[in-house]
Order: structure tokens, then C-alpha cells, then sequence
């Protein structure tokens, strides 16, 4: 994807902005033959914590409930400038701070009962190792891109790659 230079330290920026921007991602435990889902992800950016809202009778959440499970979380921002895949560890939790902190009418339309719904829960997922892509080169610049590489024959630019770590 890229031949420039991009710090840990400026993709994991990034990935926080957009996230914020943008919230949805895919979440699922890592395990061979599990199924990422679509999730609305609330980020603590300063713990590296991911919190997703959920109901304890999904079986995503009566799988982690059984403890000890891996997940991952891999995002693309809506305008595609930010790519990424995280690893980290997933639990369940009854936080009614972050609840407060996070509800909202979109939220609100999962839970008939409101925040004292018997089905609430969060997922909380604590990121740790991952890698993020980053182009800003917009639909333009990598059209560009491609056809520079086509008639130099060299490879396009078309952004910068990370390892990165939340943790």
C-alpha cells in the first residue's frame, strides 16, 4: 500500500480522529470460523478501550461471556483515509458511567426499558497490538497514483502503514 513513512505514534492519532468521526467497525472474537459483526464503537482513547453497547442475550455476548476470549476489531473510516486491525481482549461489563457517558437515541432504540434495561451490557475491548493504514491521498491521488506506477512501471504511493499498539 505504501512506500511512506508513517510513526506509530501518527497512525494511532489518526485512527482515534476518525473513529470518532466515524464509530462503526467490526467486531468478533479471534477464533477461526468466528464472524465479525458490525458494532458502533465508543472510544477511550486515553486507555486504549473500545466500549460497544450490546445485549447479554446475543451470542456474541454469551460467547464472551464465558471468558477469557480474544477479540478483534477492524475499522475503515467512511471517507477511507484510515484501515485498521486490532487484537485485544474482550469481557463484559454492567458500567453505568460509560453508559451515561455513551447513551444516546440511536443507542436508546436497542433497549425498550431505557439504561435499566435487563439486557444491557457494554463490551469492553482492551486493544493492544494492531496495524493501521493511512491514505489521504483521496479517489484523485490514487487514481494518479496508479497510473504513474502503470507508466513507470514502479509501485504506487498511495499512502503509509503502522504497527501500532493501544495498550
Amino acid at each position: 500500500m505504501a512506500d511512506e513513512h508513517l510513526s506509530a505514534a501518527d497512525a494511532e492519532k489518526e485512527f482515534w480522529k476518525h473513529l470518532k468521526d466515524s464509530n462503526t467497525g467490526m467486531l468478533g472474537i479471534d477464533t477461526p470460523g468466528y464472524h465479525s459483526q458490525p458494532m458502533t464503537a465508543y472510544r477511550e482513547e486515553e486507555s486504549g478501550t473500545i466500549w460497544f453497547f450490546t445485549r447479554n442475550d446475543t451470542d456474541l455476548a454469551r460467547d464472551i461471556a464465558r471468558g477469557g476470549q480474544k477479540g478483534m476489531f477492524t475499522y475503515g473510516s467512511k471517507d477511507q483515509e484510515v484501515w485498521a486491525c486490532f487484537h485485544g481482549a474482550l469481557s463484559l461489563q454492567r458500567d453505568q458511567s460509560i453508559i451515561d457517558k455513551h447513551w444516546n437515541p440511536i443507542v436508546a432504540a436497542w433497549y425498550p426499558d431505557g439504561k435499566d434495561d435487563p439486557h444491557l451490557t457494554l463490551i469492553r475491548f482492551d486493544g493492544d497490538d494492531g496495524r493501521v493504514w493511512l491514505s489521504k491521498k483521496g479517489p484523485a491521488g490514487f487514481f494518479f497514483e496508479i497510473a504513474k506506477a502503470n507508466l513507470t512501471k514502479t509501485m504506487p504511493n498511495v499512502g503509509g502503514v503502522a504497527d501500532v499498539s493501544l495498550a
